[in-house]
């Protein structure tokens, strides 16, 4: 993945603050319709969802293990994930609930459509969490999926905070911090925030459209990438983009050179069956 362009990566600082589920991904002869009995060809389970897909992707990319603080259930799947997230380059960071870790379930066919059911609820690190938090001021960069207003102010000690607009317009209003970048998908309603809700507004909002790239406001439409192999599913994709946009800015990159990274990263993660091949 690193070229000698990304080599002043390796000297990044990076952190998310977010959710994970354990995901049991599923490889189909056909996406489930009423009645009948589907066989997988192939299966896989990983510590998946946004904040760890971010996470480990940065790792990849810097070579360094990266900040994750996240909340898990204190059960047998949050021990699991915790394990599983630092054999992956991560150093998970973890508020521990007293209740179920949650689960997801990805489905994809042989043409790449695919279907997530998640199980449980949405488990995530909350600003009055004694976590250390203290240690994203050393951070060149933070990504944030899921916490709440003062979970969001203390991302924003770090030198560049980007984040998803799935955090909530709510929580984005409440804590008013600048961010350098919001990125989501310009496909899914729910990853979409009206212009001008926010003050101070990020510096770029990324809204991604798939293969057929994205638009940045300001900046105008970006193309997508040609993958580096066969398609296999898009699971994980747009939070590869959105990991390798954030390790671009953080190393004091072009917004253009850190799209550019994120889209390599993007189509690399759809030619993988999960999230990290």
């Amino acid at each position: 993945m690193l070229t000698p362009l990304d080599s002043d990566l390796s000297s990044l600082n990076l952190a998310v603050v977010g959710h994970q589920e354990w995901v049991t991904f599923l490889e189909v002869d056909e996406l489930p319709r009423p009645g009948r009995i589907g066989r997988a060809s192939r299966d896989l389970e990983e510590p998946a969802g946004a904040g760890a897909v971010i996470a480990v992707q940065l790792a990849r990319l810097t070579g360094r293990r990266v900040l994750f603080f996240t909340a898990l259930g204190r059960d047998a799947i949050g021990e699991h994930s915790e394990r599983r997230l630092k054999e992956l380059g991560v150093e998970p960071v973890v508020a521990w609930r007293d209740q179920p870790s949650r689960r997801g379930i990805s489905l994809v066919d042989p043409g790449g459509d695919r279907a997530i059911t998640v199980i449980g609820e949405r488990l995530m690190p909350l600003g009055a969490d004694a976590l250390g938090w203290e240690r994203l001021a050393d951070c060149d960069g933070v990504f944030v999926t899921a916490t709440d207003r003062d979970g969001l102010r203390h991302a924003r000690r770090s030198t560049v905070l980007s984040a998803t607009p799935r955090l909530g317009l709510h929580v984005l209003q409440q804590a008013a911090v600048p961010l350098e970048a919001l990125i989501g998908s310009g496909l899914d309603p729910s990853e979409q925030v009206p212009e001008d809700c926010l003050n101070p507004a990020p510096a770029v909002r990324i809204a991604t459209e798939g293969d057929a790239g994205g638009v940045l406001i300001p900046g105008g439409r970006f193309e997508a990438v040609p993958l580096p192999g066969p398609m296999v599913e898009s699971y994980g994709c747009g939070d590869s983009f959105a990991a390798g946009v954030t390790a671009g800015l953080s190393a004091g990159w072009s917004i253009q050179q850190s799209v550019a990274l994120g889209a390599r990263c993007g189509a690399a993660c759809a030619t993988r069956f999960g999230p990290y091949g």
